[in-house]
Order: structure tokens, then C-alpha cells, then sequence
């Protein structure tokens, strides 16, 4: 029971459905998903957290940059109910929007322009 409240509450919020959306797309580091979503980096750092501990996103380090990927949830139930969002997600137009968006995102440009 507890696993499954933690993948509910995962999908509570809207900007962690967005990052589910874009992890589903293709891996990404916290400054892309910042960048895609307007949000600073500590707000991505604390939905990826959330995300991590419902078992959907997983990290692995890539020289300077720690990359984010979605996982499939431990338990059967979120795996359908992973699925199930991931094809609702694909019509609202606000994700549509940002997954238009992530090819133009790049890393390499976002550390550029840092101070």
C-alpha cells in the first residue's frame, strides 16, 4: 500500500506529470528539465526526488552531468497506470507544447548562458 500511495502522489502534481512526460521521450539532466519548465533548480531537484522515491525516475552520472530516465514503477498496478497516463498525457496541450520544445533544448547551450 505504501508503494502505491507514493506513485499517487508522484502523479499529484502537474509539473512532475510533465517531467514524467519528458523523461518518457528521452533522458535529461536537471538543468534541460529546468529549462523546459521555467522552474528553478531546486523545484526540479525536489519533484525529481518525489519521482525517485515512487520508484519512476532513476539517475546515473555522465561525466559532469547526472542524467534522469524514467523507470517502470515496481508495482503491476503503476505500470498500467504509468501507460494508461503516459497515452493521456500525449493529447493535453500543454505537454504537447513542451515535448515540441525538447529537441531545441540542449545542455551544452543552458551552461553557456549560466554565469
Amino acid at each position: 500500500m505504501r508503494e502505491f500511495t507514493k506513485i499517487m502522489k508522484a502523479f499529484s502534481d502537474p509539473n512532475r506529470v510533465k517531467i514524467i512526460a519528458m523523461l518518457n521521450e528521452k533522458s535529461m539532466c536537471v538543468c534541460e528539465l529546468r529549462a523546459a519548465l521555467e522552474l528553478s533548480q531546486p523545484a526540479v531537484s525536489s519533484h525529481l526526488k518525489v519521482l525517485d522515491e515512487a520508484g519512476l525516475v532513476r539517475s546515473e552520472k555522465d561525466g559532469l552531468w547526472v542524467n534522469y530516465h524514467l523507470t517502470p514503477p515496481p508495482l503491476a498496478n503503476g505500470r498500467k497506470l504509468l501507460e494508461q497516463l503516459l497515452e493521456a498525457f500525449s493529447r493535453e496541450p500543454e505537454i504537447r507544447k513542451i515535448l515540441t520544445m525538447l529537441p531545441t533544448i540542449h545542455r551544452e547551450c543552458i551552461s553557456r548562458k549560466q554565469p
